[in-house]
């Protein structure tokens, strides 16, 4: 018989199919695609639950997140440290919830936090003008993004409290269709 390599017990491997959108298969793909980062630091037996962390310089790095001028709030919000240094786990967990299986509930939730830059649970207009900025790449004028961020928040704002929550957030997603097809990363 072959001596095949034990990455995850079966266990494992189910709690991972039970939170995320993948097969096994998808999974085990997406566990070399981490290790392939950092074979150095990722073992190649995970069933003792070895700690180990990746920098945020290598998934930053990476071709599905290197020219997204998200990846670094990506790997921010998805980071349990929150500074972008990412567990398999948190691996898995942003590539699920980017996946074009994930609901556009949890999809909109996300995006809320990744464009919550100051992290108060609330978009407010500095966190429009750097998510504006980083779609434009700087492109726009002041006087273009105060106008553009005044009228997102003069539409999204349900309770006209100047800024969106994640309700005010999520409404607006609903209208914009094409929001599941751009908000997605392939593995």
């Amino acid at each position: 018989m072959g001596n095949k390599q034990t990455i995850f017990t079966s266990q494992q491997l189910d709690a991972y199919q039970d939170c995320t959108y993948f097969t096994r298969k998808e999974i085990l793909r997406l566990f070399y695609r981490y290790r392939d980062l950092a074979p150095q630091l990722v073992p190649l037996d995970y069933t003792n639950h070895p700690d180990v962390k990746l920098p945020y310089e290598l998934i930053g790095s990476m071709p599905e997140l290197k020219d997204n001028p998200f990846r670094q709030r990506i790997a921010e919000v998805f980071s349990e440290d929150g500074e972008g240094n990412m567990t398999l786990d948190d691996f898995l967990d942003m590539f699920s919830v980017l996946s074009e299986m994930a609901p556009r509930d949890l999809k909109a939730y996300y995006a809320f936090k990744i464009y919550d830059f100051n992290n108060d649970d609330f978009i407010c207009k500095s966190d429009l003008e750097k998510t504006l900025n980083k779609l434009t790449r700087n492109e726009l004028t002041e006087d273009e993004v105060r106008m553009v961020c005044e009228k997102v928040i003069d539409e999204a704002d349900l309770d006209n409290d100047g800024r969106l929550s994640l309700e005010d957030f999520q409404h607006m997603i609903v209208r914009a269709p094409d929001f599941l097809s751009t908000f997605h990363i392939r593995i």
